[in-house]
């Protein structure tokens, strides 16, 4: 292997060049350049003694050097370097900003919009991002009976269906939070664990949903599914593989009306209907669960999985998590028993992970925060973000308590469900600001990572370029504006590159009374190379879109 070579421009005294040789290996070679001639350096006592120290090294040292002309200084032949480091680009004395910015445009292009300083230096590594490539749903196939359907991906949802970040051989964060949470609480109760196999809830089956969830439906994926008596080993998109793993949580699906008792009448509930939904919460099961013959009152029998809410663009919120649901059941005697302990377990378990990757001597500013609701039954868990610095410090909600599950009855019992959003959950204890990195398909991310072990992440990614666009338009007087379609359009059609979405300004035209709306949205990518071609043709798509969609006509 042939040995790297750095190249050091704008030395000066030679102080980093000097520290610098002394950490490398007899593998990589050094070339220190300055603008200033020797018998300008030779009246500095520093600059001589580190250049002595460089000499003794064998340090190719260089004088009179331009960085702005080093085509000039080398020959062809030495023209190749492994890196090139330019240390506090300055043109010396009092220059002014114009001057160090027509340096930096002489030595290497980049944006003029902001400021130079000196201070608090920051050092810009620059790598091969993945390239932005719009992507297409995928066509799913599934069984009902001994009848194939297939359905393809919600546009909002592309690339996140069927990714086993909770199986067997991932090593994804959210697994590792998973398995550490559900170890901790198993040291106070009685565990046992369910296989979750079953991510679609008919329309007819809507009743298994508890009445602290009747709006989820509202915000759910709601699905065609269409006939399908293609090959069964065919598919669409995606690999074989892909198809069996994802078959295997439908393997479950309830093929009765809970509604119906005839034979007849439960094949026509299912087969006559056309939509289905993705569930949009774990708790959608709870009743299944503890119905079952083998439910084990005293033991905490858990329930883990991903889910799929439609949602507002926000930097916390997110369309498709991984829910974690710890369901217990005692007798009505042993209820502030049971209840305060599993309160008191999980918060100290909490509490636990969230101090994990804290430096050597903070402190949580403030633990977790179990606040009483309105009904005064239910719960919602609170932490405040302390990983994503000051301008993201506020409380955010990672989980739920229940027990007001009225459909739920049960004379000598008492439930409690505890519901965690596993997502949100490990980016407070990594500190990941950004969601989506946890759906990236780039193997950086991964690679940050140790099966099992919590340890603080580097992002790789600091400062993605971000694109903004306004957006205005009539609204229609006879249909009611849907915000949170909106979103979800923007989602769907930026493949998530869309970060904010900020209400502008409502005008209503004197004459004819019509209502306009205005719209900012802002376009960045967490890790991949957007350019701003590709924003432009997804705001041309985005405008179609919402006329077709929500009824508007864009201004």
């Amino acid at each position: 292997m042939a040995p790297r070579r750095l190249l050091l421009v704008g030395e000066g005294n030679f102080s980093f060049a000097a520290a610098l040789s002394e950490t490398l290996n007899a593998s990589t070679r050094v070339t220190a350049t300055c603008l200033q001639s020797p018998a300008e350096l030779a009246r500095d006592p520093v600059a001589r003694e580190n250049l002595q120290r460089l000499r003794e090294r064998g340090t190719e040292v260089r004088f009179g050097v331009d960085c702005t002309q080093l085509a000039d200084a080398f020959e062809p032949h030495h023209r190749e370097f492994d890196r090139i480091y330019f240390n506090f680009p300055h043109c010396g004395r009092k220059a002014g900003v114009a001057k160090n910015r027509e340096l930096l445009a002489k030595f290497f292009q980049r944006s003029q919009d902001k400021s130079f300083h000196v201070e608090d230096a920051l050092n810009h590594i620059f790598t091969r991002s993945l390239p932005f490539e719009g992507s297409q749903p995928r066509i799913f196939r599934i069984k009902l009976g001994d009848r194939w359907f297939s359905f393809p991906e919600p546009d909002a949802l592309v690339g996140k269906l069927n990714r086993g970040f909770l199986e067997a051989p991932s090593c994804h964060p959210i697994k590792t939070i998973n398995e550490k949470l559900i170890a901790e609480l198993g040291k106070a109760f009685p565990l046992k664990r369910l296989k979750c196999s079953f991510p679609l809830l008919p329309e007819r089956s809507t009743s298994v949903l508890t009445s602290w969830n009747c709006d989820s439906l509202s915000a759910a994926f709601w699905i065609s599914l269409c006939e399908d008596n293609s090959n069964s080993e065919s598919l669409t998109d995606g690999t074989t593989q892909d198809m069996e793993d994802f078959l295997v949580l439908f393997s479950e699906f309830s093929l009765k009306d809970p509604g119906r008792d005839s034979r007849e009448e439960a094949h026509e509930g299912i087969y006559g209907q056309t939509k289905v939904c993705l569930r949009p919460s774990l708790l959608a099961h709870a009743q299944t669960v503890i119905q079952a013959p083998d439910f084990l009152p005293g033991s905490l029998h858990v329930l883990s999985g991903p889910v799929f809410q439609k949602c507002p663009i926000l930097p916390f919120t997110m369309p498709a998590f991984h829910e974690t649901l710890f369901i217990l059941g005692f007798n009505k005697n042993l209820r502030d028993d049971y209840f305060q302990s599993l309160l008191d377990h999980l918060k100290g378990t909490l509490d636990s992970l969230l101090t994990q990757t804290l430096l050597e001597g903070s402190k949580l500013s403030r633990s977790v925060e179990f606040i009483f609701q309105s009904n005064e039954k239910d719960y919602i868990i609170k932490v405040k973000s302390h990983n994503f610095g000051s301008d993201c410090a506020k409380d955010l909600i990672i989980g739920s308590v229940t027990t007001s599950a009225t459909s739920i009855i049960h004379k000598d019992q008492c439930f409690m469900f505890v519901s965690m959003n596993l997502d949100l959950l490990a980016m407070l204890v990594w500190g990941i600001s950004d969601w989506r990195m946890l759906w990236t398909f780039d193997h950086r991310f991964l690679k940050n990572f140790v099966p099992g072990k919590i340890e603080p992440f580097k992002s790789y990614s600091l400062y993605p370029p971000c694109y903004v666009h306004d957006i205005s338009f009539w609204l229609d007087e006879k249909k009611e504006f849907d915000e949170l379609e909106f979103h979800t359009v923007a989602r769907a059609v930026s493949q998530d590159t869309v970060i904010s979405i900020q209400f502008l300004s409502r005008f209503q035209h004197p004459k004819t009374q019509q209502v306009s709306l205005c719209y900012r949205l802002t376009y960045q990518t967490c890790d991949k190379a957007l350019t701003q071609h590709q924003v432009g043709s997804m705001q041309s798509q985005f405008r179609k879109e919402i006329q077709q969609r929500l009824h508007v006509i864009p201004r």
